[in-house]
């Protein structure tokens, strides 16, 4: 409703300039024709305003005008050839103007033959352009802007434009090597591959990888997602999310697309993607087919590959690589071994050497020793026995002089009570009998009287 208000004014601007003698009213019922009176009203029909306002606009913008817009829906109808392109203009996000265009197949078919030229790609939806348009009312359509010519270098300044601003946001945010800093495993084995399953470049990379000379194994799991165009972007970083749930089940991922132009791989220049890629927890494998400037999602994964065979062909490699190392470190070891067991071994015969020098040596000084004690104890022993013998004497003179019998021829007499020997008087009593040992014989005695003497 408010692009017809428009529309009008710029229609009544127009004819009032042209024909400025006249009033508005009579101007009016000039350029629409002849109404019809309703009711004391003016009315014209719709038919009448929709020709009035097509002589309007094809009066007032005659010629050409180079426009910049974003082609936010291609609306390429193959059947007629003819696109009906729908475009916007943006302003932080927002929709600030939209309109429709056309594209009539012949010069659709041209500019797509420039675009698949110089950017090995067709037209497509989402690119910022700037295009060669005429401007025309249909009665029936409505306003539009016939597309006559596309700026194909303007559409790589803006590719190369969006790149840059990415790359910078990530390295402001210090997200750009965050990806290459994640720990690369020791055998990649595990896959977790995203792609189209009808890729030519997924199948090169299967066969390549599969029929390696050295039989190596991996275990792919492949998760589907759309890989050119902006429908690309979501696509990739859903299937990023649900892998990195599962991250424990795989050692790296790898994002493997066929061939492409600049603008099929804009896509891969998106914030939002390479920012996923950045962060995520697994190494990022890229693979996506093309040999010219990487993009910001190739640039931001710990591996970018040209094609998805020159991906499997490093995988491969550094499986190799470590089985070189194995064999390598292999050789090393047993170089090593047999060295440090010659060494040993010389080591042992030098120990065994030494041992039965010292061991003749030691016997020998043990055996000087050995006999050196004997001597001494042979003396000593002999010494000790006349000690002895000297000793026994002196007891048996002591025994000797200690025997009773000794004492009894010296009148002196044992005498017992009941077998005990009585040694005071406190174990007698009078009427007692007591016995007698004299030296040569015994006496019995009764005790009749017992005289104790004073201390």
């Amino acid at each position: 409703m408010n692009l017809r208000k428009e529309i009008v004014k710029a229609q009544q601007f127009a004819f009032f300039n042209h024909f400025p003698s006249f009033t508005a009213a009579s101007k009016i019922c000039l350029y629409l024709g002849m109404p019809e009176k309703i009711q004391d009203k003016k009315v014209f029909t719709l038919s009448e305003v929709a020709r009035s306002i097509q002589k309007t606009i094809a009066k007032r913008y005659q010629q050409t005008y180079w426009v910049k817009a974003e082609m936010n829906k291609l609306n390429h109808y193959t059947h007629s050839g003819h696109a009906y392109p729908e475009l916007v203009e943006k302003k932080n996000g927002k929709i600030v103007a939209e309109m429709r265009s056309i594209l009539w197949r012949n010069d659709y078919e041209r500019i797509n033959k420039q675009f698949m030229r110089f950017l090995s790609e067709p037209l497509r939806d989402g690119i910022t352009l700037i295009f060669e348009a005429g401007i025309s009312f249909h009665p029936l359509y409505g306003m539009s802007l016939q597309i006559i010519d596309i700026d194909v270098s303007y559409v790589l300044g803006e590719l190369e434009k969006e790149k840059k601003e990415c790359i910078q946001k990530l390295k402001n945010e210090k997200l750009y090597d965050k990806n290459k800093k994640t720990p690369f495993p020791l055998l990649p084995k595990r896959l977790a591959i995203i792609s189209v399953e009808t890729s030519k470049g997924l199948s090169d990379f299967y066969n390549i990888i599969q029929s390696n000379p050295w039989k190596y194994s991996f275990e792919c799991t492949l998760y589907p997602a759309l890989l050119q165009g902006d429908k690309s972007i979501p696509s990739i970083i859903k299937q990023l999310a649900v892998i990195a749930e599962r991250s424990e089940a795989y050692d790296a991922v790898a994002i493997i697309r066929g061939g492409g132009g600049e603008v099929g791989l804009s896509s891969y220049n998106n914030y939002q993607l390479a920012k996923s890629i950045a962060i995520f927890p697994l190494p990022v494998l890229t693979g996506i087919g093309h040999s010219t400037n990487e993009t910001v999602s190739e640039m931001v994964a710990y591996k970018s590959a040209i094609t998805p065979s020159e991906l499997a062909d490093f995988l491969i490699q550094h499986f190799h690589a470590f089985s070189l190392t194995l064999e390598e470190n292999k050789e090393k070891i047993d170089l090593h071994m047999k060295k440090r067991f010659r060494e040993e071994h010389k080591h042992l015969d030098a120990l065994l050497n030494s041992l039965r020098w010292n061991s003749r040596s030691i016997f020998s000084q043990e055996h000087i020793r050995f006999e050196k004690q004997l001597i001494s104890l042979s003396h000593l022993s002999k010494n000790l026995l006349s000690e002895h013998k000297q000793r026994i004497g002196l007891y048996k003179k002591t025994l000797k002089i200690a025997d009773p019998f000794h004492i009894l021829q010296r009148g002196f007499s044992i005498i017992r009570k009941n077998g005990e020997i009585i040694t005071n008087l406190h174990s007698i009593k009078e009427g007692d009998i007591l016995e007698h040992q004299l030296k040569d014989g015994t006496l019995v005695t009764n005790v009749e009287k017992i005289n104790k003497h004073e201390k």
